[in-house]
């Protein structure tokens, strides 16, 4: 446990300079309008609201049978909405600030081979719909993942009961040669779907440590022998919530597992400008815009979540937050701090007042 410590003290060394510039490169941006509008704690999260990334939705969107026109709903939402302006303009200005910042990649070449490969890995590629993918585990990706595939010929509808390959049938950006990739970057339409950080880590813990065996096997045990001095009969389905975030806290965020990998390290918007970023608490109506905005037929709908789904509800989530012992949380939250920041996601509020109800 020694090792642990010594290794937390020097990241927490190496982190602070980050912050520190992190803070100077947004304080005149996306993080001081935030601040100003009060939406860094104690605010709900972005539900009915819509937001995208730089420059208009619909720029660069491709050519398909039944084209829909924006409807009546859409330029309401793209042109009267005064709070979805003022989530754009948060995120435009957030991210343009950081990303401008000579530290970061301005392209996919910037970016270190490993870097690069994890983002391709994560791009879906849909030539006939002229469209790229930024895919992000916890974000509604296997039903993405299946319209991709309806668009393409390979499934009939959304609706076919069917367990999702999440390899087979799809076209990944790094499965193209470099000439084609820097095509598709700067020609096609490019979208990806966020959520709020802390949601979509409980969810990743839920579903992999409280279902998955497999996950249980290889994560859980090894979260169990490194953080219990008796690991007794545990087979790391026990895994507590505080444990899997000392973990988080503990791994290096590039080598995580794409689950609790953050977003920003998952689709590198720095290095790729996408036309439309999409959020998971209003995803049928954001996800209808992409689909209009990319020249999807009119039949093909974003599928609905299923009967079982358990969504991760504001109080689930305050259970969970308010048992972490806070010096946790602020050894966790500068390694995700850029997908609370670029994306207007309230910090959490785990005062002892908020806690208490």
């Amino acid at each position: 446990m020694g090792s642990l410590t010594v290794a937390r003290a020097a990241r927490r060394a190496v982190l602070l300079p980050t912050m520190l510039t992190f803070g100077v490169i947004v304080a005149s941006g996306g993080l001081l309008l935030m601040i100003q509008k009060g939406m860094l704690a104690e605010v709900d999260t972005l539900s009915g609201r819509s937001y995208g990334a730089r420059g208009p939705a619909g720029a660069g969107a491709g050519a398909g049978a039944d084209k829909a026109a924006p409807s009546t709903g859409d330029k309401w939402k793209w042109g009267e909405d005064p709070e979805y302006q003022i989530i754009q303009d948060i995120r435009n200005r957030t991210i343009q600030s950081v990303c401008k910042h000579k530290t970061m990649p301005h392209n996919i070449f910037d970016l270190t081979s490993s870097q690069r490969r994890n983002l391709l890995k994560h791009i879906l590629v849909n030539d006939k719909y002229r469209f790229l993918y930024c895919y992000v585990p916890k974000v509604a990706c296997s039903n993405w993942k299946r319209v991709i595939k309806v668009l393409s010929g390979v499934l009939d509808n959304v609706h076919v009961q069917i367990k999702m390959d999440h390899k087979n049938d799809l076209v990944f950006l790094g499965d193209l040669k470099n000439s084609e990739i820097k095509y598709r970057l700067k020609h096609y339409y490019k979208f990806l779907f966020v959520r709020d950080p802390m949601e979509r880590l409980l969810s990743a813990y839920k579903n992999k440590f409280g279902e998955i065996e497999a996950y249980q096997r290889r994560y859980g045990m090894e979260i169990v022998r490194r953080y219990r001095k008796n690991v007794g009969q545990s087979r790391g389905d026990d895994v507590t919530f505080t444990e899997f975030l000392q973990y988080l806290v503990d791994e290096d965020v590039e080598s995580m597992n794409e689950h609790w990998m953050p977003v920003y390290n998952l689709c590198q918007p720095c290095a790729v400008t996408y036309d439309y970023i999409g959020s998971y608490e209003r995803l049928q109506s954001d996800a209808h815009h992409v689909l209009r905005s990319v020249g999807a037929p009119l039949h093909v709908e974003f599928p609905p979540r299923q009967a079982w789904y358990k969504p991760i509800t504001k109080e689930t989530l305050h259970y969970y937050l308010c048992k972490v012992p806070q010096e946790l949380l602020n050894e966790l939250l500068p390694k995700y701090i850029l997908d609370f920041s670029l994306y207007a996601y309230p910090l959490p509020n785990v005062t002892s007042e908020y806690c208490r109800h």
